[in-house]
């Protein structure tokens, strides 16, 4: 078998292992969401939002890198794991003491004092986080997707199980607590069920210098990343309170699942294969457009369906208690969907070693958002926070991908005809669901909703098929290729 052969083989089944994972873990993620909408108020998810914000900020604000780096290297990478294991376990405990300390002052910066004591409980969940088995990047290191969906669900089912009980007892914000630290200690546990490296505490400082180098770049990378992506957030709480970034918080998870979704499946799945096509530009050219094709395939018409539908699934599944979020939710779809595209440039720039382009993008980022972001909060509320989002997402996510096809050396033209028909499919998608929510479903019920979604899906597909007829666009040829690619037997039989 040739060895383009066989990565291409574990690409495609990589990327089906996570698909799958996402899958299931956004199916547990949206059923327990629907149930802790009714049970819970807005209030108690601001609460927990500031409590991930404070501990999320800590994490970021330390990053080492070393783990992106460990995926990074050509060559092996065993005498590295101690090390790495090591500073993971000073960093976790270092952060879990700094997070009891600082509670306090968290909680007074956004004036909920009942945020001080969640914060300080879910700290816990850093010192636990420090101690997970490192052998678990082989994982992505080896593109061995099967063992990281065992691994990730198994957390998963834990929290979901335990979240939901906790939320038919307590019925507040203790309920996503609990299921955080339960997650959490499953996900200690089961790493080291599931890989049998054991690691030793070891700090080697040439290494993790070494390790460093890269290191450093994907460091200033998390960082931006953070102020950028969190950064929304803390002006929401800060200004308008924390049941406003309750509804701000839940607008966005379900305005960007999908978005999300993609986004782990192309970060998990293309950085390793990337890296290991880094210095063969004709077959990470063709990886990349491939890509992108499949990422606009799936993330258009999702968020044509969530911009139509989602007024219409927050009053029949969360309540006419959420309203309030659907004008910020519907603006955040457009937010998701350049994300997802922009999702396809970050691991270009890791595997062929440049990350100084993500970075310098994200600050660019950064700098227009915090133009932006308070004169909108204080005019629109939650809307005008997500307007800022999405005007610097529309603006930087299309300058990373014109850098990346710089690097692959690809037209844009090219880049254009791959985007254009499900751009087009989408549009049909939304006009036809209008239509039908217009003239023809006056009360739209779970059944004439889910209705809806399947002849907005059908017409989607319809308008790619005639693309793939009559002007090559190639989708169907693609998704062929990724099943013999997952399945070979069947191309030799």
């Amino acid at each position: 078998m040739k060895p383009e052969t066989s990565l291409s083989q574990r690409v495609a089944k990589g990327g089906i292992w996570v698909f799958a994972l996402r899958v299931l873990e956004n199916g547990l993620g949206l059923i327990k969401l629907v149930i802790l909408a009714r049970f819970l108020a807005p209030n108690d998810f601001g609460l927990f939002g500031i409590a991930l914000l404070a501990l999320s900020t800590l994490e970021t604000f330390t990053q080492t890198g070393f783990q992106a780096a460990l995926v990074q290297k050509k060559e092996g990478i065993t005498q590295y794991l101690d090390t790495v294991w090591t500073a993971s376990v000073i960093r976790g405990s270092i952060l879990f003491i700094i997070i009891l300390l600082s509670a306090p002052y968290v909680a007074l910066f956004f004036n909920t004092p009942k945020a001080s004591l969640i914060i300080q409980v879910i700290g816990v969940s850093m010192f636990l986080g420090g101690f997970t088995n490192i052998g678990i990047i082989y994982f992505q290191k080896e593109l061995e997707f099967n063992k990281q969906f065992a691994y990730r669900l198994s957390t998963t089912v834990v929290e979901f199980v335990v979240v939901l009980s906790a939320a038919l007892i307590f019925k507040n914000v203790w309920a996503l607590v609990f299921g955080l630290l339960a997650g959490s200690l499953a996900g200690l546990v089961v790493s080291y069920v599931i890989h049998p490296y054991r690691p030793h505490f070891r700090l080697d400082l040439g290494k993790a210098r070494e390790l460093s180098g890269f290191g450093r770049w994907v460091f200033g990378s998390t960082i931006l990343v953070f102020l950028v992506t969190q950064g929304d957030d803390a002006f929401v709480g800060k200004v308008l309170g924390a049941t406003m970034l309750g509804f701000y918080q839940m607008a966005y998870r379900i305005s960007n699942m999908p978005a999300t979704e993609i986004t782990h499946i192309i970060s998990e799945v293309t950085f390793p294969a990337y890296s290991k096509m880094q210095d063969d530009l004709s077959r990470l050219r063709e990886a990349y457009l491939r890509v992108l094709q499949l990422t606009a395939f799936l993330s258009f018409p999702i968020s044509g369906l969530i911009f139509i539908l989602g007024p219409d699934f927050t009053k029949i599944f969360l309540g006419e208690k959420w309203m309030p979020m659907v004008p910020a939710m519907q603006v955040l779809v457009l937010y998701g969907l350049f994300r997802a595209i922009g999702a396809t440039t970050g691991v270009v720039f890791m595997a062929v070693g440049k990350p100084e382009i993500r970075t310098k993008i994200q600050f660019a980022q950064l700098i227009l958002l915090a133009i932006l972001i308070y004169p909108l909060i204080t005019h629109w509320g939650i809307v005008g926070a997500s307007i800022a989002v999405t005007a610097y997402a529309l603006v930087f996510n299309f300058v990373a991908v014109y850098k990346v096809l710089n690097i692959v050396k690809s037209e844009l033209k090219k880049t254009a005809k791959i985007v254009v028909p499900p751009l087009i499919g989408t549009l049909i998608l939304f006009y036809t669901i209008f239509a039908l929510k217009t003239y023809i479903f006056d009360n739209i019920g779970i059944v004439y909703f889910i209705s809806l979604i399947v002849s907005g899906i059908f017409v989607y597909l319809l308008v790619v098929y005639l693309f793939d007829l009559f002007l090559n666009y190639r989708n169907k040829q693609l998704m062929q290729e990724y099943i013999v690619s997952f399945f070979p037997e069947d191309k030799e039989g």
